[in-house]
């Protein structure tokens, strides 16, 4: 994909980001792996008004072409070096999360569908001010082994491969977050034990599930029609 298309594809994000109602006004930032760089939303610019040329074109030294590029590069920057496996930072405040993320709580597996995030939790990193170094180290070892967090007194990360991919993860930990704080109201809720989160997250890798359709015999019982 080449980098107009991505910059295009990025402000489109930024906008369902919005309209999901994940993030509001200014606040949040997304990221996209490209070439031997990175391309990352600029600081304080509304979604609405953004355009392609507004987007921000980062090296990993933190040299950048450009507008003033989001005030959070440190950790999409590092995140992006340090994780092979992901091409998709993206950063939002939505409100379920953010209120967890007061408290520190991190999400057990109350829900089997923390396994989305890639273990048995979804951690919340420790707080450090916005836009530091210190976000961004207590951001890394927050998403060790996973692809969400929530960020101390701040917000959510959420990793992809791709910008759907991203997306559709910070919306899922956005509804697991409202699913935690209702589910408190009725007392502390039962955990799945380790050993069957360990199978979900085993057969939600075999179906690719949140990351596309699922692969042609992934699944022994159901299959298309005809086929063997």
């Amino acid at each position: 994909m080449n980098s107009q298309t991505l910059r295009e594809e990025m402000v489109s994000i930024c906008r369902r980001m919005n309209t999901s109602d994940i993030n509001q006004g200014t606040a949040g930032n997304l990221s996209v792996r490209s070439g031997d760089g990175f391309l990352i939303t600029p600081s304080s610019m509304p979604y609405d008004v953004m355009t392609p040329d507004d987007i921000v074109e980062m090296d990993f030294d933190g040299t950048y072409v450009g507008g003033r590029p989001s005030s959070e590069w440190r950790f999409h920057r590092d995140i992006l070096r340090a994780r092979e496996d992901i091409n998709v930072v993206l950063h939002c405040h939505s409100v379920y999360a953010t209120t967890l993320a007061c408290h520190h709580k991190t999400i057990p597996a109350f829900h089997y569908m923390t396994g989305v995030a890639g273990g048995t939790t979804i951690r919340c990193a420790r707080y450090a001010t916005f836009g530091t170094q210190a976000l961004s180290d207590a951001a890394l070892e927050a998403l060790e082994g996973r692809l969400a967090c929530l960020l101390g007194q701040h917000g959510q990360i959420s990793l992809g491969t791709s910008l759907e991919a991203a997306l559709w993860l910070a919306i899922e930990v956005e509804t697991l977050s409202r699913m935690y704080v209702q589910a408190l109201a009725l007392g502390e809720p039962p955990v799945l034990p380790d050993d069957e989160m360990e199978r979900v997250i085993a057969q939600m890798k075999r179906m690719s599930y949140g990351f596309g359709p699922e692969a042609e015999g992934s699944n022994d019982v159901a299959r298309p029609r005809g086929k063997n």
